[in-house]
């Protein structure tokens, strides 16, 4: 295939041929074809020596690439890396290359990120064997997922996104409590659909109560069996939904202690409501945050766009209702 900016296809480059051999002169061709007498030559010359073969497109890579890298500095490079885990701008002094002959190295070989790794072992810590493919159930309700996100409440009459962090904010006096909200999120792992409600705490019944809200949401939605429930390990989840997932014969899961990405779905989910519902705009109270939360939910399941669903919104995954 030809890269953007060339003027022939191997048609084109036929055409020159057929039109050469047809008695054109090679000046009358270029003019035709809007490339130059040289460019005409070389295709006409191709042909002669290689046939049909000579007009397919070839790589641009050089034959030979004296000035590359030796295997012995990139090895070199690799052996520094893992010794002093440290990144191109340290490394390629060390080495003595510069940094951005280092970083092609490190990419060249597929070594992850020092971001992606763990400080102190070096060991890939942003994701694991089990979760480095990514997945998604058949059908909506064979996998939900469940999480909590802590935001801090919004003092009456705004606080430092409102006001700036001014000798009057709240961030400045230490002796206010403002306290936090509570944010519970249940979402479907193959459509995506999603219901939050702002509570008070995080405590066991509380977590209860919000899961029999979800379902029967759920249910309004299609999704009328949760077959398994995906959560972390606190012990509001681990005991106090036992009751309701039995009640409604829902499958409790847990991740991996200490492996939040096991719960990734939630997670991002979280990550989206902090970004586009609860920091997005300035609210002047908590009431306002709160009552916003309803309409966001909303346009997020009927019209967001969702790139793990092709640019659709999850309710492009459900029945009608």
């Amino acid at each position: 295939m030809s890269h953007g900016s060339a003027r022939l296809t191997v048609h084109g480059r036929r055409l020159i041929v057929q039109r050469y051999q047809a008695g054109w002169p090679k000046a009358h061709i270029a003019a035709a074809m809007g490339v130059s007498r040289k460019c005409v030559k070389t295709w006409i010359d191709r042909y002669a020596d290689e046939g049909e073969a000579g007009l397919i497109t070839r790589s641009s890579r050089p034959h030979s690439m004296p000035a590359k890298t030796s295997d012995e500095v990139e090895q070199k490079v690799l052996a520094a890396r893992v010794e002093h885990r440290d990144g191109p701008d340290v490394l390629g002094p060390k080495v003595g290359v510069s940094a951005r002959t280092v970083s092609r190295i490190l990419r060249r070989h597929d070594v992850p990120y020092l971001r992606e790794c763990d400080p102190i072992t070096g060991e890939v810590i942003r994701s694991s064997k089990q979760t480095a493919v990514r997945y998604e159930r058949e059908r909506p309700g064979e996998l939900v997922h469940m999480d909590v996100k802590k935001l801090g409440k919004i003092p009456d009459g705004g606080g430092w996104r409102a006001h700036g962090r001014g000798a009057d904010s709240i961030q400045r006096d230490r002796s206010a409590k403002v306290g936090y909200d509570y944010v519970h999120s249940l979402v479907d792992d193959h459509s995506r659909l999603a219901y939050s409600e702002v509570l008070l705490d995080e405590k066991g019944p509380t977590c209860a109560d919000f899961l029999e809200r979800a379902i029967a949401y759920f249910a309004t939605h299609g999704i009328t069996q949760i077959e398994r429930l995906m959560t972390d390990n606190a012990w509001a989840y681990r005991w106090s939904l036992r009751k309701v997932c039995a009640d409604h014969d829902i499958k409790q899961k847990f991740i991996k202690p200490h492996c939040p990405w096991q719960n990734g779905k939630v997670e991002r989910l979280n990550r989206t409501l902090a970004t586009e519902w609860a920091y997005r705009q300035v609210f002047i109270s908590n009431d306002d945050r709160a009552a916003a939360l309803a309409p966001w939910l909303e346009h997020y399941n009927t019209q967001r766009r969702h790139s793990a669903l092709g640019g659709l919104p999850p309710i492009s995954r459900l029945l009608p209702t």
